[in-house]
């Protein structure tokens, strides 16, 4: 039997992918065993989001081939189907697949049966057109539930679109199918994800379905007692969404919705699809309806063209939201995106000391929603994530305690009262001791 091992960079949907092909590997008789466990076959999945993707793989494989000199090693994921060539370059590497491929590599790769050359089966984005089914287990406490992949926005700064192929998505039989299979295993939390998931709906170039009715269909599902939304554009969260998740059963108090610029002069030129005022308007309305609901907001500092003033209305703009935390990115060059060739490039210097600021702005709104829920009852959700004696584990909405540690806990919700913020900025809650069954 031969020993395969899975490493993971980047998203919550690339999570999901690499749990569905380890399972598609353990089928057909692997075994799946730990990174360090000297396997026969390393498959790593790769982002091109995150910076320095080129010297992540590059690290890996080093590792890979350190721990197991005579391994296969596999790319898969964004970076392999963007810089399939560079890749197939890197010492070490046996085969690239690219996202037309890459769920079909057990067939592909018959055997892993090493060659004098690298293998690289990467075709063009155009034909990666089919929607492959996808959720991760096992490796968390929540699973992360594919929904949608690829993207039909052509945002200035992305290359997402080149890397995933166009929007499409799985229907709702489909994904309530793969839903009750994972009530099946005991499993609490459920995020959906996929890349652009408000735009969920599309088959085969079609617009058949819509996401609302998915949330309204996941609701009634039994047996699983959260649904969190990962990412949704702002543009896309409808007025009905975020009506039905306010009255829903399960679906939490928690967006995450991406804002890129406070300042319409970088939104226009970034190519997003809403003004700050569409935004703010979201923000406005979600809290109106869940007053303690957790909105997390991506910004990008240093696109170009974006001036001290244009930082500071996103600053401003931020600043006065009424948010709870920020996901702040420093831009960075990505080839064959329009951002590229645009004027009026920030000094590297700059992009971090505005990074810089919106972190420390995000420490304030954490600690300052945090501060708002304090002595209210929440829901949690115990981890397996121990620190100094403490367990962990997040609110509905999206707040991070720490109770007495209690093996009984791991993977139960429990109700709790929120005491105070310790000095690592993490909720103490009421000791377990007190905590009792939510129904």
């Amino acid at each position: 039997m031969k020993k395969v091992a899975f490493y993971t960079l980047g998203c919550k949907l690339n999570y999901s992918e690499t749990s569905t092909i380890s399972r598609m590997f353990e089928a057909k008789g692997y075994e799946k065993v730990e990174f360090d466990q000297s396997p026969d076959i390393f498959i790593i999945n790769t982002c091109s989001v995150t910076e320095n993707a080129d010297k992540k793989c590059k690290k890996i494989v080093k590792e890979a081939k350190k721990i197991s000199p005579d391994s296969y090693v596999t790319i898969i994921g964004c970076y392999a189907q963007l810089k399939p060539k560079e890749i197939s370059e890197i010492d070490g590497v046996d085969a690239v697949l690219g996202a037309a491929e890459k769920f079909r590599l057990i067939e592909l790769l018959d055997g892993f049966a090493k060659e004098q050359e690298t293998k690289v089966l990467a075709s063009e984005i155009h034909q990666a057109n089919t929607f492959n089914n996808a959720y991760s287990m096992h490796d968390r406490t929540r699973t992360f539930l594919k929904v949608q992949d690829g993207c039909n926005y052509g945002c200035a700064f992305c290359t997402i679109p080149l890397a995933r192929g166009k929007s499409r998505s799985d229907s709702i039989e489909n994904i309530l199918i793969s839903a009750r299979e994972i009530a099946q295993t005991d499993v609490k939390e459920v995020v959906l994800t996929g890349v652009n998931i408000g735009d969920f709906g599309i088959q085969e170039g079609k617009r058949k379905e819509k996401f609302v009715d998915l949330i309204k269909a996941l609701d009634e599902i039994e047996g699983i007692e959260r649904f969190r939304i990962s990412s949704i554009e702002p543009n896309l969260l409808t007025n009905e969404a975020i009506t039905f998740v306010a009255q829903s059963k399960k679906f939490v108090p928690h967006f995450h919705i991406p804002l890129q610029s406070g300042s319409n002069t970088i939104l226009r030129k970034m190519g997003r699809r809403y003004l700050r005022e569409l935004y703010e308007d979201r923000v406005s309305k979600i809290k109106t309806l869940m007053p303690n609901c957790c909105i997390g907001v991506d910004v990008i500092v240093g696109f170009p063209g974006e001036t001290d003033e244009l930082f500071l209305e996103t600053y401003q703009f931020l600043n006065e939201l009424d948010i709870s935390y920020l996901h702040v990115f420093t831009y960075s060059e990505r080839a064959n995106t329009r951002a590229v060739e645009m004027d009026g490039v920030v000094p590297m210097k700059k992009r971090n000391e505005r990074s810089r600021m919106l972190r420390i702005l995000s420490e304030k709104k954490r600690r300052k929603f945090y501060e708002e829920n304090l002595g209210k009852t929440f829901t949690v959700l115990f981890e397996e994530d121990l620190e100094d004696g403490k367990m962990h584990g997040f609110t509905e909405n999206y707040i991070r305690v720490a109770a007495k540690y209690d093996p009984i806990l791991i993977n139960e919700l429990k109700t709790v009262t929120l005491n105070e913020i310790n000095e690592k900025g993490t909720v103490e809650v009421v000791e377990p001791e007190t905590v009792y069954e939510s129904h």
